[in-house]
């Protein structure tokens, strides 16, 4: 997905978010980033292992 970027652009996204939310509210972005990737993955392996199940009972 972020192939392309390479560490220096890494490095400057940073820059910016701790210029633009400063340093005590990255912290909590960061969480609530990741809490919401997970909740995706779960839903989204979910929607898969239902795929699965229902071709099965169709076979």
């Amino acid at each position: 997905m972020f192939s392309g970027i390479g560490v220096p652009g890494l490095v400057l996204i940073l820059v910016i978010a701790l210029v633009i939310f400063g340093p005590k509210k990255l912290p909590e972005i960061g969480r609530a980033m990741g809490q919401t990737l997970k909740e995706f993955r779960n839903s989204t392996k979910d929607l898969t292992q239902d795929d699965d199940t229902d071709s099965k009972k169709q076979e």
